[in-house]
C-alpha cells in the first residue's frame, strides 16, 4: 500500500488510487423494476387463465362477459401490486449501511470526507459508536472493542489489537482506534454477503403450488366440459359455429372468475391482522406461507432475548446478592445480607471504573461524563429522578460495561450502610474514604479520575485502572482469580463461578491492589502483567441477557402446532445452550453443534440439524444457507429468522424470511418476507397463527365458490342430457352475474374469519387446497342440493306456464322460470356461506352474529339479487325476470335445505371420526382436532 500507518495518504495519491479501485460504494443489487413487478400481477398462471376467457368470450361473441373477466384481473392486480409496494416501503436501503462522512488521515492530518471516498491505503480515525466505512487493518487501539454481530451472529462485541482485521458496516462498540484500509466497495466481506443474497432465488410458496394445480384441474375440466357440450350440441342438430360457441361459453361459465380477488383480498386482510400484532407482511403470499411452516430456525440475540445485558447476581466473600432491574435503567432493587450488599456494591463501583461502557437517556443527549469530564466528574443525567419508561435507558458502548453502570447505581445506597473499606477487609479508595464518600451521594454515581488504563487485551483476557492509589482489575474469573493472592477464597469463587455458568450467566470477576503513590510500579514502562499481581478479590458479577418473556410459552405453543424450531447463532455454544435451557428450546440437555462441526453433504446436514430443539453455534452465512436448503430439501416448509447481513442469503433462501425490525439490518429486512416489528419469537407463533386460519379461509371460499359452480353447470347438463328438450335455465351473463356479482362480497366475507380456537393445536396442513374431503363436500352433498332445487324452481313455474316435455316455451315464461332459477342459487349460495364457516359443525352452533362481515355480505347480496331481477333492461339483458310465488317458494325452501343437508353431512364424518378416533387412540383424536377449524 501506498500509505504509511501514521501519515496515511496524500490527496493525490487517493486520487491516483481512486482511479483505479472506484468509489467506496457497495455494487447495486439488482432489484426487479417496478413495471415488472407490476406485471406480474397480470401475468400469473391465474391471472392467465382469466385472460384466456375473456379472449375466448369474445370469440364467443360476448364482449360484456370479456370486458367483466378483463376488469377482475386488473383490480385485482392493482390492488395486489399497491398493498405489497406499501409493505416493501418499510425497509431502507442496503447503501444506509454505511457512514457518509468518516474521519481519515490526509496530508499527515485528520481530515473528515465522504466515505464514498475512502480507498485502499487510507488511515480511518473511529471511535465509539463510528461504522468502519470499508474492510481495514487495525493499526492502533486503544480499549477497542467491534461489534461484528451484523456479520458473524456473535453477540458479544469483539476485542481488536493492532494487526488484526476490521469490516465495512460493523462498528466500535468501545475504545478508539485508527485503522489502514484493505478493500472497499465491490471488494469487501459485506459485498460479498450482499451479492451471494442477490443470487439466491426465493423457491415458490406453498400457496403458489396449490393455485397452480387449481388452475390445471379448472383449465382441465372447462375444456373437457367445452368439448363435451360442442359434441352434445352437434348430434341434435346444432349448427357447427353455434355449436362452437356455446361451448365456448360454457368452458368460461365454469371458470370461477371471482376465486382471484378473494384469495387477493384473503391474504391482504390477514396481512393487516398480522400488522396489528407486529409483524409487517411485505409478499402478500407469506401470510399463508407462515401457516404452512413445519420448521423454525430462530437466532437467538434478539429474538430469544431482550438483546439487552444485565446483572442479575454479585456473588462476594460475605454471601450473595440477587438483583432486579429492568434493562439499563439505573433504577432496580438488590436483596441479600447487609454486608454482602455493601461488598456487592464495591464490587460494581470498581468494575463500572475500569469500564468506559455507560448508560444514558436516549432523549437526554451523550453521557457527559468519561475521562477529562472534570475533577469531580459527573453524574448520569437523569439517575435519581422519579419515575420514567425504563425502556428510555440505553446503552452507550460496550452493552456489558454498561449493564455494569446500570448495576452500580443500583447498589449505590447499600454502600451508605458500609463501613470504611479498609474496616471491611478492603480498599478504600483513592483517598481512603468510605464508600459513601467514594460514590458520592447515591443514586448518583461521580466518575472516577484514571490515571492509567490497561485496555483489554484478549491474552490477558482482563482490564485495569488506576484510580488514585488503588488498580481495580475485571475480566475473566479464570485469568483474574488465577492473579488473586489468597488461594483459598479464590477456590471458594472458582466454585461459584461454576454454579452462575450453570445458570446461564455470563460471569466477571473484579478485583484490586493498593498501589504505593509514586512507586516505580506505577511507572510508564511497567506492563499490565507486572502490575495485575497478589490482587484481592472483590466479588463476581453474573450478567445475562434476559429471555424475553413470552418465549417458553410461544416453543410450547409452536411445538403444540407440529412446528420443530431450533436455534442457528453465530453466537458461542455455551451461551447459546444456556438459553436454550431457560427458553425451554431444548428438550433436556441440549444438542449442540458447532459451524465447524458441520457436515458438507447436503443429506447428511438435513439428517444432523432435522430434529426439535438442536442448537448450531458459530454458523457462517454460507452454512446458514446450507443449512436451509438441506431442511427443505427434507419437505420442510422453512421459516427463518435473521438480523445481520450474514442472514441476508438464508433468508431469501427460506420459504418465509422473518428479519428483525427493530434492531435488524436492512440488509435482513430486504431479504426477508415478513419484519418483525418487536424484534419478538412470540411475534412469529402469532403471525402463523393467522396464517393457518388465512390457508383455512382460502378453504373454505373455496368451498363456496365450486358449490356456486355446480348449481351454474349443471343447467347445461340437463340441457344437453335432454337432447335439447329441457331450456337452458340459466344463462352464461347470468353465470358471470353470480360469479362476480352476488357471490363475492360473501366469500370475502369468508376470508375474514378469524382463527380457531384449536389453529395452533394441531401440525401444519398437508393436504391440498383442493383434496378428496372438499370434493366430497362440494359435489357429494352442497352441489347436488342447490342443483336439486334450482332445477325444482326452474319447472315448477314451466310446469305452471302450461310447459310439457318437447315443446319450445314461449320466452316470457322462460325468462320467469330463469329468474326463479337464478333466484334460488343466490338464495341457496346465502346458506352455503353460513355452513362454510365451518368444515364439523353446522351453522346454528357456530352463532350467527360471530362473523359481522358475512351478516353485511348477505344483505348486500339481497340488494344485488334485487337489483338484478326488477330493473327492466338489466333483467332483459340477463335474460331473466322476477320469479311468480311458486318458483319463489321452492327458492326459499333452499335456504334449510342446504342448511340441514350440510348439518347431516358433518354429522355423519363426525361419527365416522369419532370411530377412526376410538379405534385408532391418539392419532385418531389429532385428526378430530384437525377438522375443528
Amino acid at each position: 500500500m501506498p500509505g504509511t500507518e501514521t501519515r496515511g495518504l496524500s490527496t493525490a495519491e487517493a486520487r491516483r488510487v481512486q482511479a483505479e479501485t472506484g468509489r467506496n460504494e457497495l455494487p447495486r443489487v439488482r432489484q426487479v423494476p417496478a413495471w415488472r413487478r407490476f406485471a406480474g400481477q397480470f401475468t400469473h398462471f391465474f391471472a392467465l387463465l382469466l385472460w384466456g376467457a375473456a379472449v375466448l368470450a369474445l370469440v364467443a361473441g360476448m364482449p360484456q362477459l370479456a370486458v367483466a373477466v378483463v376488469a377482475v384481473v386488473v383490480v385485482n392486480g392493482i390492488f395486489a401490486f399497491a398493498q405489497e409496494e406499501r409493505a416493501a416501503h418499510a425497509a431502507a436501503r442496503l447503501r444506509e449501511l454505511l457512514p457518509t462522512q468518516v474521519a481519515v488521515v490526509r496530508d499527515g492530518r485528520t481530515v473528515r470526507v465522504d466515505a464514498a471516498e475512502i480507498v485502499p491505503g487510507d488511515v480511518v480515525v473511529l471511535t465509539a459508536g463510528d461504522r468502519l466505512p470499508a474492510d481495514a487493518r487495525f493499526v492502533e487501539t486503544d480499549t477497542c472493542t467491534v461489534d461484528e454481530s451484523m456479520l458473524t451472529g456473535e453477540s458479544e462485541p469483539v476485542p481488536k489489537t493492532p494487526g488484526d482485521d476490521g469490516f465495512g458496516g460493523t462498528f466500535l462498540a468501545n475504545g478508539d482506534a485508527r485503522a489502514e484500509v484493505t478493500a472497499t466497495g465491490a471488494r469487501t466481506r459485506l459485498a460479498a454477503i450482499a451479492s451471494l443474497t442477490a443470487e439466491v432465488q426465493p423457491p415458490p410458496t406453498p400457496l403458489q403450488r396449490e393455485l397452480r394445480r387449481i388452475v390445471r384441474i379448472l383449465s382441465a375440466v372447462a375444456l373437457g366440459l367445452g368439448v363435451a357440450f360442442c359434441l352434445v350440441s352437434i348430434a341434435i342438430g346444432t349448427p357447427l359455429r353455434d355449436a362452437f360457441l356455446f361451448a365456448i361459453g360454457v368452458a368460461v361459465a365454469m371458470i370461477p372468475e371471482g376465486l382471484l380477488p378473494t384469495v387477493t383480498l384473503s391474504l391482504a386482510m390477514g396481512a393487516q391482522r398480522m400488522a396489528g400484532r407486529n409483524a409487517l407482511v411485505r409478499n402478500l403470499q407469506a401470510v399463508e406461507t407462515l401457516g404452512s411452516t413445519t420448521f423454525i430456525c430462530t437466532d437467538k440475540t434478539g429474538t430469544l432475548t431482550q438483546n439487552r445485558m444485565n446483572v442479575v447476581e454479585v456473588w462476594t466473600p460475605e454471601g450473595g446478592v440477587g438483583l432486579d432491574g429492568e434493562g439499563y435503567s439505573p433504577e432496580g432493587t438488590a436483596e441479600g445480607p447487609p454486608a454482602a450488599l455493601a461488598r456487592a456494591a464495591l464490587t460494581a463501583w470498581a468494575g463500572r471504573a475500569a469500564s468506559r461502557g455507560r448508560i444514558h437517556r436516549h432523549d437526554a443527549g451523550r453521557h457527559p461524563g468519561g475521562e477529562g469530564a472534570g475533577p469531580a466528574g459527573s453524574a448520569v443525567e437523569g439517575v435519581g429522578a422519579e419515575g420514567g419508561d425504563p425502556a428510555d435507558w440505553v446503552a452507550e458502548g460496550d452493552p456489558m460495561e454498561a449493564a455494569l453502570d446500570a448495576a452500580a447505581h443500583r447498589l449505590a445506597p447499600y454502600a451508605a450502610g458500609a463501613a470504611s473499606g479498609r474496616d471491611a477487609g478492603v480498599g478504600a479508595g483513592p483517598t481512603g474514604a468510605t464508600a459513601r464518600e467514594r460514590h458520592g451521594t447515591p443514586p448518583a454515581l461521580a466518575e472516577p479520575a484514571v490515571a492509567r488504563r490497561y485496555a483489554f487485551d484478549p491474552a490477558r483476557r482482563r482490564e485495569s485502572v488506576v484510580v488514585g492509589d488503588e488498580l481495580l482489575v475485571k475480566g475473566a474469573p479464570e485469568s483474574v482469580l488465577a492473579r488473586c493472592r489468597d488461594r483459598a477464597l479464590a477456590e471458594q469463587a472458582h466454585a461459584a463461578v461454576v454454579g452462575m455458568a450453570a445458570r446461564g450467566l455470563r460471569v466477571l470477576a473484579v478485583a484490586r491492589r493498593d498501589l504505593a503513590p509514586g512507586a516505580p510500579s506505577t511507572a510508564p514502562s511497567t506492563t499490565p502483567d507486572e502490575l495485575e499481581t497478589g490482587l484481592e478479590l472483590l466479588g463476581l458479577v453474573g450478567l445475562q441477557d434476559p429471555p424475553r418473556d413470552g418465549v417458553p410459552g410461544a416453543l410450547r405453543q409452536a411445538r403444540e402446532a407440529g412446528i420443530r424450531v431450533a436455534m442457528i447463532t453465530g453466537d458461542h455454544p455455551a451461551t447459546a445452550a444456556a438459553i436454550a435451557r431457560q427458553t425451554g428450546l431444548a428438550l433436556g440437555e441440549p444438542v449442540v453443534i458447532e459451524g465447524r462441526d458441520l457436515p458438507a453433504d447436503e443429506a447428511a446436514l438435513g439428517e444432523l440439524v432435522d430434529r426439535d430443539g438442536v442448537v448450531v453455534s458459530r454458523v457462517s452465512p454460507e452454512q446458514k444457507l446450507a443449512i436451509a436448503r438441506a431442511l427443505q430439501r427434507r419437505g420442510h416448509v422453512l421459516a427463518m429468522t435473521g438480523d445481520g447481513v450474514n442472514d441476508g442469503p438464508a433468508l431469501n433462501e427460506a420459504d418465509i424470511g422473518v428479519a428483525m425490525g427493530a434492531s435488524g439490518t436492512d440488509v435482513a429486512r430486504e431479504a426477508a418476507d415478513l419484519v418483525l416489528l418487536d424484534d419478538d419469537f412470540s411475534t412469529i407463533i402469532a403471525a402463523v397463527e393467522q396464517g393457518r386460519a388465512t390457508y383455512t379461509n382460502i378453504r373454505r371460499f373455496l368451498t363456496y365458490h365450486l358449490t356456486d359452480n355446480v348449481a351454474e353447470l349443471t343447467p347445461f347438463v340437463v340441457w344437453a342430457l335432454s337432447g335439447g328438450n329441457v331450456p337452458l335455465a340459466l344463462g352464461v351473463l347470468q353465470v358471470l352475474a353470480l360469479d362476480i356479482g352476488t357471490d363475492l362480497l360473501p366469500a370475502l366475507a369468508l376470508g375474514a374469519e378469524r382463527p380457531g380456537k384449536d389453529v395452533l393445536r394441531r401440525p401444519p396442513e398437508r393436504r391440498h387446497l383442493l383434496d378428496g374431503a372438499l370434493l366430497v363436500r362440494v359435489f357429494g352433498v352442497l352441489g347436488p342440493v342447490q342443483a336439486v332445487f334450482e332445477m325444482g324452481a326452474f319447472a315448477a313455474v314451466l310446469w305452471g306456464g302450461g310447459w310439457r316435455w318437447g315443446q319450445v316455451p314461449e320466452p316470457a315464461l322462460v325468462a320467469l322460470a330463469s329468474g326463479a332459477a337464478f333466484t334460488t342459487v343466490v338464495l341457496a349460495q346465502m346458506a352455503n356461506a353460513f355452513g362454510c364457516r365451518s368444515a364439523t359443525r353446522p351453522a346454528w352452533r357456530l352463532g350467527w352474529g360471530d362473523n359481522r362481515m358475512l351478516l353485511w355480505a348477505v344483505a348486500a347480496e339481497l340488494v344485488l339479487l334485487l337489483g338484478f331481477l326488477f330493473p327492466g333492461p338489466l333483467a332483459a339483458a340477463l335474460g331473466h325476470a322476477p320469479p311468480p310465488p311458486a318458483g319463489l317458494a321452492v327458492a326459499l325452501a333452499a335456504v334449510p335445505a342446504v342448511l340441514l343437508a350440510d348439518g347431516i353431512h358433518k354429522r355423519v364424518r363426525h361419527h365416522r371420526t369419532g370411530a377412526g378416533a376410538s379405534g385408532a387412540g391418539r392419532a385418531g383424536r389429532r385428526s378430530a382436532v384437525r377438522e375443528r377449524s
